[in-house]
């Protein structure tokens, strides 16, 4: 299939590293217009210059804001008043016993990990609807559908995110916008190396380590290796493109048959 996204412009948050700035690198070597979100100018610059070295001819545009504030996401669309195609990456998770979470933590991470998204598609929403062509995209996790004991409160977010994703699609139904989550797995992400290291020892090669950290710590996998980054960005760019017309008010998996059932 060949995925032209030419005269679309995107916006990913949190797109300065890991998941976001993969998907922002395929989006414009899809040739989007893409817009790069961070929380500060110099990493928003960085992953910028990192994603022009890849795609040379991308065009792109860095604007930094913290959405996950009211007043960052509303400078954000004040600078940026409609998009074609909004990807509400930015996440946060973290370990923490359930019985320990207190009221400050549960709305932080409501704060990040939901209201950011309502926000941004409450504001792009209207527009991609009278133009008659738009695709929202929240990127969710395995979590959402198999709660961690040890990330109850971001297992929770993630699930809310899948309700708001099912009710913005009924909100835009029939007018040509389409709004999904992706669900993602286990993913090698900046970091991961490193947390894979401490469990499983720094001895073995990396695609050996992965393996066997799989094998003993995520056996629900069928992929039986860390998922890479490009491997969700590209199940993102299908979903941004007109090929993905009749797809909406879905959670489309890319989890490595992590989730244990058919549907999630």
């Amino acid at each position: 299939m060949d995925i032209d996204l030419s005269g679309r412009r995107a916006l990913v948050t949190g797109s300065t590293q890991g998941i976001g700035r993969a998907i922002a690198t395929r989006l414009a070597q899809a040739g989007a217009e893409v817009v790069v979100n961070g929380r500060t100018a110099e990493r928003v610059d960085e992953a910028v210059a990192r994603i022009a070295e890849e795609v040379p001819d991308a065009r792109l545009r860095g604007i930094a804001a913290d959405v996950a504030d009211d007043r960052g996401a509303a400078g954000l669309t004040a600078e940026l008043p409609d998009v074609d195609v909004l990807v509400n990456n930015l996440g946060i998770f973290g370990a923490a016993p359930v019985l320990e979470i207190d009221d400050a933590e549960w709305r932080r991470y409501f704060d990040v990990n939901v209201l950011a998204g309502i926000r941004l598609t409450r504001a792009y929403l209207p527009g991609m609807m009278e133009r008659g062509f738009g695709r929202v995209l929240s990127i969710s996790s395995d979590s959402a559908v198999a709660t961690p004991v040890e990330m109850v409160h971001y297992g929770v977010t993630k699930t809310a995110q899948l309700a708001v994703t099912r009710g913005f699609a009924k909100a835009a139904a029939g007018t040509g916008v389409t709004v999904n989550s992706v669900l993602a797995g286990p993913t090698h992400t900046e970091g991961v190396e490193g947390f894979v290291a401490e469990l499983v020892g720094d001895e073995l090669p990396w695609d050996e380590a992965q393996r066997r950290f799989m094998r003993e710590h995520r056996p629900q996998s069928l992929l039986q290796r860390l998922i890479e980054p490009v491997e969700i960005a590209n199940m993102v760019v299908y979903l941004s493109s007109d090929l993905a017309s009749a797809t909406t008010g879905g959670a489309v998996r890319v989890d490595g048959g992590y989730v244990d059932s058919i549907l999630p």
